[in-house]
């Protein structure tokens, strides 16, 4: 059974009570939730518990993390951050989603500032399907609308993605790379943009078949790892 963590910095729903309301069991606790339905084996680490909960152990246990972050970035302790680069680049999936895009992990990985655009306004943001034969679009029609979103403009600071899964529009006028895939190492990173804390977005059923799907995509490829270092001629 495919072993799922979910990381979340649980600051929003202790601090804000239309958070809370929309998430009583937390962010972590809504999306672990659909991910059990599905089959996996999900569980949940906080920013707050020993070693973020990201032990030695929970991390070896871990095929796939998925990531929500945003007050709190600077928080994460670096220490940590090395443990999970470590088990992404040995062959961990990592999904980072919404305001992880400027969590330390997703930085570290991606080598950028990872910066962008961004507004509350409540608007409209339609997701087109760009890549329709990507296994993470399965299930899901040319595009996903959300009456209400936070905004996210280009230009979008990321290295140009292996893949561009989705893209946004917004009643504003912006556009922004919303799916974006990588390989790093032996671990595939997918980042999902839609998930401001503040609207339903998680209880959405396309947005959590993403995301399924994605933990699909990502999880470890079966087979022995390169093996690095000196070596010996074989011949």
């Amino acid at each position: 059974m495919l072993k799922v963590t979910v990381w979340n910095e649980n600051r929003h729903e202790q601090n804000n009570p239309v958070v809370r309301d929309l998430y009583p069991t937390g962010i972590h606790g809504a999306i672990a939730e659909f991910l059990k339905t599905e089959g996996f084996e999900a569980s949940t680490a906080t920013l707050d518990a020993p070693e973020h909960g990201l032990t030695d152990d929970v991390l070896t246990n871990t095929d796939v993390l998925v990531w929500w972050g945003h007050l709190a970035h600077e928080e994460v302790k670096d220490e940590i951050i090395q443990k999970i680069q470590q088990r992404v680049l040995d062959g961990m999936g990592l999904i980072v989603l919404h305001s992880g895009h400027f969590s330390k992990i997703f930085k570290t990985l991606m080598g950028t500032s990872c910066d962008l655009k961004w507004r509350e306004a409540d608007e409209k943001e339609r997701l087109w399907v760009v890549n329709p034969s990507h296994p993470i679009t399965e299930g899901i029609a040319e595009y996903i609308e959300l009456e209400k979103e936070e905004m996210y403009g280009e230009h979008f600071d990321i290295p140009e993605p292996d893949e561009l899964i989705f893209t946004s529009w917004f009643e504003g006028g912006e556009v922004f790379r919303s799916g974006c895939t990588y390989r790093r190492g032996n671990g595939k990173v997918f980042y999902f943009r839609p998930g401001h804390e503040t609207y339903p977005t998680y209880h959405n059923k396309q947005i959590q078949r993403v995301i399924i799907n994605a933990v699909k995509w990502a999880k470890p490829v079966e087979r022995n790892r390169p093996v690095y270092g000196n070596a010996q001629p074989l011949e």
